[in-house]
């Protein structure tokens, strides 16, 4: 089980990721695209820079949905290789079985 404060730490980076998302991909784009004049896009990386460093998607974790661990997270289903096995053998996930039955 992770601590409450490091799960918690992951739910704001996630808002400020959704909040600033869009601005964040207007200023890449400039940054990136060939056609844009230096200035221009020094400008675009300067104000890149500005925003805060919890707003990029690449500090998000994905954390088990139910205790928040944050490794050995299968993607599909939301939850760690622990917490699926446990459900799984529980009858809790639907159509998921063993396949050595």
């Amino acid at each position: 089980m992770a601590r409450k404060s490091v799960v918690n730490r992951q739910t704001r980076r996630s808002e400020l990721v959704t909040r600033h998302a869009v601005r964040r991909a207007g200023l890449k784009r400039l940054v990136a695209h060939p056609d844009t004049e230096p200035a221009g896009r020094q400008d675009a990386v300067r104000r890149l820079a500005r925003l805060p460093r919890d707003s990029s998607p690449v500090r998000l974790r994905s954390r088990d949905q139910i205790d928040g661990r944050p490794r050995g997270v299968l993607t599909r289903f939301g939850l760690s290789r622990v917490r699926f096995r446990e459900l799984a053998l529980r009858g809790e996930l639907p159509g998921i079985r063993k396949a050595s039955r």
